[in-house]
Order: C-alpha cells, then sequence, then structure tokens
C-alpha cells in the first residue's frame, strides 16, 4: 500500500505542474527549475519566473523530505521522537501592476514518526489596491470547497484561522484581505486529503480571473511606490512569523528555496501614513479591520 507521504507527494509534484503551466501561459515566459537533494534524504524542485511580463517574481516550491528534527527544535512540533517526513507545494507571485495583488498558496503533509500526522495549508490575497469583488471572488472559491468538505473543513473557522495567523502584531495589521488558513488537520486523513487536493485545485480558478482582470490597469509611479511599501510588509511577516520559514530553517532546508517568497523590490518609508479619503487609505480601513466578504 502506497503510504499517505508518498499520495500526497505526488499530487503536490503534479500540482506544481498545473499551476507553473498555467502561470507561464499568462506570463509569456517560463520558470526555471532547480531540482535540489536534502542532506539527509529528498529534495525538491524549485522553480522561480523573475523579470517577466505580468510577474516581477514567482516562485513555486514542491519538496518531499525525510530529516530528523535537532532537539531544541523538536519540542515545538506534535508528535514525539526526532524522524519526520514532510511534503508539500508553496508559491507566492508578486505581480509587477500595483493593482495585481501578491497571492500566497502553500499545502503540506507532515508525519513525525509513528506518533502523529497531519496536514496544513491555506491560501490568501495581498492587494496593493483595494477591488471589493475581487476579495468577494477569492473568498468565495474557498467557502465553495470548504462546503464540500464540510466534516474537516468549516469555512467560517478557516477565514478566521486565516486573519488570525496572517496578521503582524507589531503593526497591528493583516498582512492583506486573508483567505483561508489550516494546520494540524488529522482526524480524518482520507476526507482530508480529498479537501487538500480539491483547494489546490482551486487556486487558479481563484487568482487567475483577478490578475487577468487587472493586468493591464493604468498605473501611475505613486502607485509602484505605494506597493513597495506595502511588500515591506510581507518581508517582515515572512521573516518574523512565517511558520514555513522557521520550519525550513530549522530543519536544514535550502536556503534560496526557502526565501523565494521574497520579492525582488520592496521598500521602508519613515512614519508614513495615507492620506484622508485616498485609494491607500481605503486598503488600511480593511487590514486594519478585517471584513467577512461573503
Amino acid at each position: 500500500m502506497i503510504s499517505m507521504f508518498e499520495r500526497a507527494g505526488d499530487f503536490f509534484e503534479s500540482l506544481q505542474d498545473q499551476i507553473c503551466e498555467t502561470l507561464e501561459q499568462l506570463d509569456g515566459n517560463a520558470f526555471r527549475e532547480d531540482a535540489w537533494k536534502h542532506t539527509d534524504a529528498g529534495g525538491g524542485r524549485t522553480r522561480v519566473l523573475s523579470g517577466g511580463n505580468v510577474f516581477e517574481k514567482a516562485g513555486v516550491n514542491f519538496s518531499r523530505i525525510r530529516s530528523r528534527f535537532k532537539p531544541e527544535f523538536a519540542h515545538q512540533i506534535p508528535g514525539e521522537g526526532l524522524d519526520f517526513s514532510a511534503t508539500g507545494i508553496s508559491l507566492v507571485l508578486h505581480p509587477w501592476n500595483p493593482h495585481v495583488p501578491t497571492v500566497h498558496a502553500n499545502f503540506r503533509y507532515l508525519s513525525r514518526g509513528e506518533s502523529k500526522a497531519w496536514f496544513g495549508g491555506g491560501a490568501d490575497l495581498t492587494p496593493y489596491y483595494l477591488y471589493p469583488e475581487d476579495a468577494v471572488h477569492f473568498h468565495r472559491q474557498w467557502k465553495e470547497v470548504c462546503e464540500k468538505h464540510g466534516e474537516v473543513a468549516d469555512f467560517a473557522r478557516l477565514k478566521k484561522w486565516c486573519d488570525e495567523y496572517f496578521y503582524l502584531p507589531h503593526r497591528q495589521e493583516t498582512r492583506g484581505v486573508g483567505g483561508i488558513f489550516f494546520d494540524y488537520l488529522e482526524s480524518d486523513p482520507e476526507a482530508t486529503f480529498a479537501f487538500v487536493q480539491e483547494a489546490g485545485r482551486r487556486f487558479i480558478p481563484a487568482y487567475l480571473p483577478i490578475a487577468q482582470k487587472r493586468m493591464n490597469t493604468p498605473s501611475t509611479p505613486a502607485e509602484r511606490d505605494f506597493q513597495l511599501y506595502r511588500r515591506g510588509r510581507y518581508v517582515e511577516f515572512n521573516l518574523i512569523y512565517d511558520r514555513g520559514t522557521v520550519f525550513g530553517l530549522k530543519t536544514g532546508g535550502r536556503i534560496e528555496s526557502i526565501l523565494m517568497s521574497l520579492p525582488m523590490t520592496a521598500k521602508w518609508l519613515y512614519d508614513w501614513h495615507p492620506e484622508p479619503g485616498s485609494r491607500e487609505e481605503e486598503l488600511y480601513q480593511v487590514i486594519t479591520q478585517p471584513r467577512d466578504w461573503v
């Protein structure tokens, strides 16, 4: 019998192919692929598209590894023993146009020895200029997926989990307009795997129509500056709070793959505040007070 670890890994590897093929068609440029091996066992494929027509930087990672936790990190992870297996797909897309949102998604399966195994993942949208209909579309896609798998996925819970997870306490802001997030789902592996597969396949329908709609919207240098400023928040979250970043760094992961989520360009301004009544303030009203979109 094929283990859940291998089944999940095969799905995530195939999903990477499907997503990259669609994004290449949208952008008109191909991903660079780097196949790599973990220092213990397994490895992955990192695919990055830089300087494209739509995406300034886009990364789609797949990995499937077996390794051992360092004792000082092991107590932070559920289960017993030091041996673990992990497989997943992780992607971050940073567009050129400030009217096209950055987006993140990841889906993963981890097992710790024979004592613990679970799925985690999610997807969240980070717009620079707020288009409420885009946020509604994005959330509606995940709500539909959750409703089909209600025995393991409650949309209201996963949406709230996302708002709470992608939050920068030192800024008192969410990273964007949210989506869904989940971790440590283990009660029904088969039902959860079915949910994860449908969620993974739903990423393209959730994001592609938004990118296609906004990619040719005219933008100004001031809007580009604001995009770079908000990207700084993305960097802050990924380097300070993101579980995937911490996990990769603590388990001997490939550094270039771990940090592929960071944008090519970002900006930090001193004591900046949006002008009252501006499009920028409209975004801040949402990221400081998360909204129910569907």
